[in-house]
């Protein structure tokens, strides 16, 4: 399972909401099967509706 505090952990650096995206892609694409939000990104330009977008990213990874 991957968490969303992970990944931010793993990753110091990351800068915008953008970037975390592509790295949310890139662990689906390499076999994640499950992706829980356990925190709010922590940037300034993490949108209003960062949950839905991370959960598009992640399901969509694969196909795109």
């Amino acid at each position: 399972m991957l968490w969303l505090s992970e990944i931010l952990l793993q990753h110091h650096e990351l800068e915008t909401f953008e970037e975390l995206v592509e790295v949310v892609r890139e662990r689906a694409r390499q076999g994640e099967m499950f992706f829980r939000m356990d925190v709010r990104p922590p940037f300034a330009d993490t949108p209003e509706d960062w949950e839905e977008k991370l959960e598009v990213a992640f399901a969509t990874a694969g196909r795109r």
